[in-house]
């Protein structure tokens, strides 16, 4: 990125700030100029990313606004992310309790933190499955069919699942795949754990 790019780039991210903060407050422009002593003409101006403005300004349209400095910067050229990538196939294949042959689990995206929030996987099982166990577990789970047919399980409920078809429900409640009507079967379910202070 060039420089004059660059610096384009801060003011436009520089007035977007100055005005959601003075929207969230619910002050007008005559209110935050009023308050940092400049002209609703500059303000106006630097909102819309039509001119440069000095770090004095900046200063006092911070103080105006009841913020930091810092607050105003905050979150410029944060290009870092944390999106992750799993290419299709790549998916690490793991073993849950009950799944043995023909149950095939693969996770789509690994938690880096220290607390799992949730956990996505791309499950398929063949004509060689075997019988299946309830499982039960905190939080919500929601599956969504991409191939085949399946009777699946919640409590005392059974669901008969088509393709398109999205299914979600307390994980705490016994549940699990209860017959197999088409194989192949495929289908996306994802785990939605609780915080510490819901469970």
């Amino acid at each position: 990125m060039s420089e004059s790019s660059s610096e384009g780039s801060l003011e436009r991210y520089l007035g977007n700030a100055i005005r959601d903060i003075r929207q969230k407050h619910g002050l007008t422009i005559a209110d935050v100029a009023n308050l940092a002593g400049i002209s609703r003409g500059m303000l106006s101006k630097i909102e819309n990313a039509q001119t440069a403005t000095s770090l004095e300004t900046l200063t006092r349209l911070s103080q105006a606004l009841g913020v930091s400095l810092a607050k105003l910067f905050s979150g410029f050229d944060d290009r870092t992310g944390s999106a992750q990538l799993v290419k299709s196939g790549e998916g690490m294949e793991v073993v849950r309790r009950g799944t043995k042959k023909g149950h095939t689990y693969h996770l789509l995206a690994y938690d880096r933190g220290p607390r799992k929030v949730f956990e996505p996987f791309l499950i398929t099982i063949d004509e060689e499955s075997e019988t299946f166990p309830s499982f039960e577990h905190p939080g919500v789970e929601f599956i969504y069919m991409l191939e085949g047919i399946v009777q699946y399980r919640h409590g005392k409920e059974r669901y008969l699942l088509h393709p398109g078809d999205a299914l979600t429900f307390d994980a705490k409640v016994p549940h699990g795949p209860d017959k197999m009507v088409q194989c192949p079967i495929r289908f996306l379910t994802v785990l939605m754990y609780p915080h510490a202070d819901e469970e």
